[in-house]
């Protein structure tokens, strides 16, 4: 390892600093301070002679330690419910961060993705240089609330279980779910397989938190209307993706075949139409298959799916405009709920006659 020689820029040596800057110009390590944050304090002289080093050095200084210095970063942390990778396999995330984007490019803010910390939303939160936090998914509030609070980190909380004076933006989940299994009903269907995002492991002893028990809330709100409670539903609960979907619904389609799948995300239901696809089974001949989103790719799908439609940059936009505003140090908002809205399309249709297509008929 090269530890000695001119500071600089290439492979191996280390970045210069104000140190470094301060010795070649003859002057004060405060004084090259000045020099870049300053000027009026020292000579004009004395400053032509620091940006002289600095540029022969290579020196650039430290923007983030600057912008905390000052209090300040003009960055906006998303901190997120999983690792990054398992994040950006949802295109769920892709629209939210959209609407989170938007704002940011217009306020002129940075946006930091803040995965957990050896699997800790709360660990994470110190090491973020951010002005504030959108906090996405927090079903149950481990502390991440009570440190945020405590450091004075503005955040607006996003598909959370609500806190006490905290801003937070949700959508009407109870209602979007309820709809979605009452089409199913509607149609006939009572065979019906739920596939849940999985609640981790907390859901044993706290139950289902969030966005998720508001979801389940709404199914069997739903089901009641037809005498029917959650026990009648075969429930799977498997991580959010596109792969997951496929292996649930393989696995579903094992046993005692259901006529209608109700996916709790449009990427699970995805995942379900390429099993039942590669089955042999026709949707919605044979099985139909319900999402929840309203994602591009559910109209693009063949069918298309039928989904419950949330406004997901909507919402990314909404959570950005009422933290930059906390950032801002302006009048706290109160919580806010987004509409959803039923978007019927070709993967939904009546269920099959009983011991008629509805049980595995091939093509």
């Amino acid at each position: 390892m090269a530890t000695g020689g001119r500071p600089g820029g290439e492979p191996g040596k280390r970045r210069p600093t104000s140190k470094d800057v301060a010795a070649a110009a003859g002057v004060s390590r405060s004084a090259v301070s000045f020099a870049f944050n300053d000027p009026a304090r020292i000579s004009e002289a004395t400053r032509e002679r620091i940006l002289a080093a600095a540029r022969e050095l290579g020196y650039v200084p430290n923007a983030v330690a600057r912008m905390l210095q000052a209090g300040q970063t003009k960055s906006l942390g998303v901190l997120l419910p999983q690792n990054v990778a398992k994040v950006m396999e949802n295109p769920y995330y892709a629209r939210f961060l959209l609407g989170v984007g938007q704002v940011c490019d217009r306020e002129g803010f940075t946006l930091l993705l803040t995965p957990p910390l050896r699997d800790s939303m709360l660990k994470a939160i110190p090491y973020a240089a951010v002005d504030g936090f959108v906090v996405c998914g927090l079903e149950t509030d481990r502390g991440e609330v009570e440190e945020l609070r405590r450091r004075g980190i503005p955040f607006v909380l996003v598909d959370s279980d609500a806190a006490e004076g905290a801003p937070s933006v949700d959508v009407d989940d109870r209602n979007g779910a309820r709809e979605a299994v009452e089409h199913l009903l509607q149609l006939g269907h009572r065979r019906i397989a739920v596939l849940s995002i999985d609640p981790g492991p907390t859901v044993a002893t706290v139950g289902y938190r969030g966005s998720l028990s508001r979801r389940m809330a709404g199914i069997a709100e739903g089901l009641s209307g037809a005498g029917m409670t959650m026990n009648d539903v075969e429930l799977l609960e498997v991580p959010c993706t596109r792969a997951e979907g496929y292996r649930a619904t393989g696995a579903v389609m094992a046993g005692r075949a259901p006529t209608a799948i109700l996916a709790l995300s449009d990427v699970l239901a995805i995942g379900a139409v390429d099993a039942l696809h590669e089955l042999g089974l026709r949707v919605p001949g044979d099985v139909s298959v319900t999402g929840f989103d309203d994602l591009p790719e559910a109209s693009w799908l063949r069918p298309r799916l039928t989904t419950v439609h949330q406004p997901i940059a909507a919402k990314g936009r909404l959570a950005a405009e009422l933290l930059v505003s906390a950032v801002r140090g302006e009048d706290q908002h109160p919580h806010q709920v987004l509409g959803t809205a039923l978007m019927v399309r070709d993967s939904s249709g009546r269920a099959p006659a009983p011991g008629g297509t509805g049980t595995r008929t091939r093509r």
